[in-house]
Protein backbone atom coordinates (compact mmCIF):
# COMPACT_ATOMS: atom_id res chain seq x y z
CA UNK A 1 0.00 0.00 0.00
CA UNK A 2 1.79 3.10 -0.80
CA UNK A 3 2.02 6.00 1.42
CA UNK A 4 -1.00 8.28 2.04
CA UNK A 5 -1.02 11.63 1.03
CA UNK A 6 0.02 13.93 3.21
CA UNK A 7 2.16 11.78 5.34
CA UNK A 8 5.95 11.17 5.56
CA UNK A 9 7.89 8.32 7.42
CA UNK A 10 10.56 10.00 9.73
CA UNK A 11 13.00 9.50 12.72
CA UNK A 12 10.54 9.70 15.80
CA UNK A 13 11.23 11.55 18.75
CA UNK A 14 8.88 9.11 20.65
CA UNK A 15 10.67 5.62 19.35
CA UNK A 16 12.17 4.56 16.36
CA UNK A 17 10.53 5.88 13.23
CA UNK A 18 7.06 7.92 13.14
CA UNK A 19 4.23 9.08 10.91
CA UNK A 20 4.31 12.67 10.62
CA UNK A 21 1.70 14.88 9.08
CA UNK A 22 2.90 17.16 5.80
CA UNK A 23 -0.20 18.53 5.89
CA UNK A 24 -3.29 19.49 7.92
CA UNK A 25 -5.83 17.11 9.38
CA UNK A 26 -9.04 18.45 10.67
CA UNK A 27 -10.82 16.72 13.75
CA UNK A 28 -12.72 13.45 12.54
CA UNK A 29 -10.89 13.27 9.47
CA UNK A 30 -9.39 9.59 8.11
CA UNK A 31 -5.64 10.00 8.07
CA UNK A 32 -4.78 6.77 6.63
CA UNK A 33 -5.78 3.36 5.95
CA UNK A 34 -3.74 0.27 7.71
CA UNK A 35 -2.27 -2.85 5.30
CA UNK A 36 -1.71 -5.89 6.75
CA UNK A 37 -1.89 -9.91 7.17
CA UNK A 38 -4.70 -11.44 9.25
CA UNK A 39 -3.48 -13.82 11.70
CA UNK A 40 -5.51 -15.84 14.27
CA UNK A 41 -4.42 -16.52 18.41
CA UNK A 42 -3.58 -19.93 16.94
CA UNK A 43 -0.88 -18.61 14.23
CA UNK A 44 2.59 -18.51 14.49
CA UNK A 45 3.94 -15.23 14.06
CA UNK A 46 5.71 -11.64 15.40
CA UNK A 47 2.88 -9.35 16.48
CA UNK A 48 5.38 -6.35 17.22
CA UNK A 49 3.44 -4.49 14.37
CA UNK A 50 -0.13 -5.96 15.09
CA UNK A 51 -3.34 -4.71 15.99
CA UNK A 52 -5.09 -6.60 18.46
CA UNK A 53 -8.72 -7.04 17.19
CA UNK A 54 -12.02 -8.18 18.67
CA UNK A 55 -12.53 -12.18 17.62
CA UNK A 56 -14.50 -11.27 15.07
CA UNK A 57 -15.19 -14.97 14.09
CA UNK A 58 -17.90 -16.69 16.43
CA UNK A 59 -16.07 -19.55 18.81
CA UNK A 60 -17.61 -23.08 18.57
CA UNK A 61 -20.19 -22.05 21.13
CA UNK A 62 -21.58 -19.11 18.96
CA UNK A 63 -19.85 -16.11 20.86
CA UNK A 64 -17.14 -13.75 20.14
CA UNK A 65 -14.03 -16.00 18.83
CA UNK A 66 -10.72 -15.44 20.30
CA UNK A 67 -8.96 -12.51 19.28
CA UNK A 68 -7.41 -11.98 15.79
CA UNK A 69 -4.17 -9.56 14.97
CA UNK A 70 -3.64 -7.62 12.12
CA UNK A 71 -0.30 -7.38 11.48
CA UNK A 72 0.65 -4.20 9.29
CA UNK A 73 2.39 -4.23 6.73
CA UNK A 74 2.35 -0.54 5.68
CA UNK A 75 3.30 2.53 7.09
CA UNK A 76 0.89 2.97 9.31
CA UNK A 77 2.78 0.32 11.24
CA UNK A 78 5.37 3.14 12.62
CA UNK A 79 2.41 4.90 13.97
CA UNK A 80 4.08 5.62 17.51
CA UNK A 81 1.84 5.52 21.30
CA UNK A 82 0.31 8.26 22.61
CA UNK A 83 -0.79 8.90 26.34
CA UNK A 84 -2.35 12.10 24.63
CA UNK A 85 -2.93 10.92 20.99
CA UNK A 86 -3.75 12.43 17.98
CA UNK A 87 -5.78 9.81 16.31
CA UNK A 88 -7.74 6.78 16.92
CA UNK A 89 -7.52 3.43 14.79
CA UNK A 90 -11.08 1.50 13.91
CA UNK A 91 -11.39 -1.42 12.62
CA UNK A 92 -14.42 -3.79 10.72
CA UNK A 93 -14.71 -7.00 9.54
CA UNK A 94 -15.70 -8.53 6.11
CA UNK A 95 -17.10 -11.96 7.06
CA UNK A 96 -17.44 -12.68 3.15
CA UNK A 97 -13.92 -12.00 2.55
CA UNK A 98 -12.84 -12.98 6.20
CA UNK A 99 -10.66 -10.05 6.41
CA UNK A 100 -10.20 -6.66 7.98
CA UNK A 101 -10.41 -2.94 7.01
CA UNK A 102 -8.24 -0.95 9.83
CA UNK A 103 -7.93 3.11 9.66
CA UNK A 104 -7.05 6.13 11.59
CA UNK A 105 -9.02 9.11 12.22
CA UNK A 106 -7.64 12.74 13.33
CA UNK A 107 -8.98 12.96 17.12
CA UNK A 108 -8.22 16.69 17.09
CA UNK A 109 -6.66 19.04 14.67
CA UNK A 110 -3.24 18.11 13.37
CA UNK A 111 -0.78 20.36 12.21
CA UNK A 112 1.68 19.97 9.87
CA UNK A 113 5.03 18.08 11.40
CA UNK A 114 3.03 16.91 14.20
CA UNK A 115 3.79 13.18 14.53
CA UNK A 116 0.57 10.59 14.30
CA UNK A 117 0.24 8.51 17.04
CA UNK A 118 -2.49 6.42 19.01
CA UNK A 119 -2.99 4.89 22.40
CA UNK A 120 -1.66 1.01 22.12
CA UNK A 121 -3.83 0.09 25.20
CA UNK A 122 -1.91 -2.65 25.78
CA UNK A 123 -3.02 -5.47 28.66
CA UNK A 124 -0.84 -5.53 31.61
CA UNK A 125 1.10 -8.71 30.72
CA UNK A 126 2.49 -6.90 28.01
CA UNK A 127 2.85 -3.45 29.34
CA UNK A 128 6.08 -1.33 28.73
CA UNK A 129 8.03 2.13 30.07
CA UNK A 130 6.21 4.79 27.79
CA UNK A 131 8.62 7.54 26.40
CA UNK A 132 5.47 9.54 24.54
CA UNK A 133 6.44 13.11 26.63
CA UNK A 134 2.97 13.97 26.59
CA UNK A 135 2.12 16.18 29.79
CA UNK A 136 -0.73 13.10 31.19
CA UNK A 137 1.46 10.18 30.02
CA UNK A 138 0.94 7.16 32.47
CA UNK A 139 4.39 6.25 32.58
CA UNK A 140 3.84 2.80 30.79
CA UNK A 141 2.15 1.79 27.49
CA UNK A 142 -1.04 0.10 29.37
CA UNK A 143 -4.69 0.09 28.71
CA UNK A 144 -6.02 2.63 31.90
CA UNK A 145 -8.57 -0.38 32.66
CA UNK A 146 -5.66 -2.01 33.27
CA UNK A 147 -3.01 -0.16 35.50
CA UNK A 148 -4.23 -2.47 38.91
CA UNK A 149 -2.78 -5.31 37.17
CA UNK A 150 0.59 -3.62 36.25
CA UNK A 151 3.12 -6.26 37.30
CA UNK A 152 5.36 -5.00 40.63
CA UNK A 153 8.46 -4.24 38.51
CA UNK A 154 6.91 -1.97 36.01
CA UNK A 155 5.09 -0.04 38.75
CA UNK A 156 7.88 2.24 39.74
CA UNK A 157 7.44 3.72 36.06
CA UNK A 158 3.71 4.62 36.67
CA UNK A 159 3.06 8.40 37.26
CA UNK A 160 1.11 10.44 38.93
CA UNK A 161 -2.63 9.91 39.05
CA UNK A 162 -2.08 6.31 37.79
CA UNK A 163 0.80 5.31 40.73
CA UNK A 164 -1.42 5.61 43.76
CA UNK A 165 0.17 8.90 44.89
CA UNK A 166 4.05 7.12 45.15
CA UNK A 167 5.12 10.31 42.84
CA UNK A 168 3.93 13.11 45.22
CA UNK A 169 4.90 11.60 48.04
CA UNK A 170 7.69 11.08 47.06
CA UNK A 171 8.14 15.05 46.12
CA UNK A 172 7.05 15.84 49.57
CA UNK A 173 10.27 14.15 50.94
Amino acid sequence: MPLMDGLRVVRSGIHGYGVVATRPFRAGELVMYGDGVLYREADDFDDTYALILPGYEPGPDGDEGPPMFWDLACQSRWINHSCDPNSVVDSRWFPAEKTVLAWWSALRDIAPGEEITYDYCFAAQVAEPCNCGAASCRGLIVDEDEIAAVAPRLRKYLREPWDGGRSAAASRR
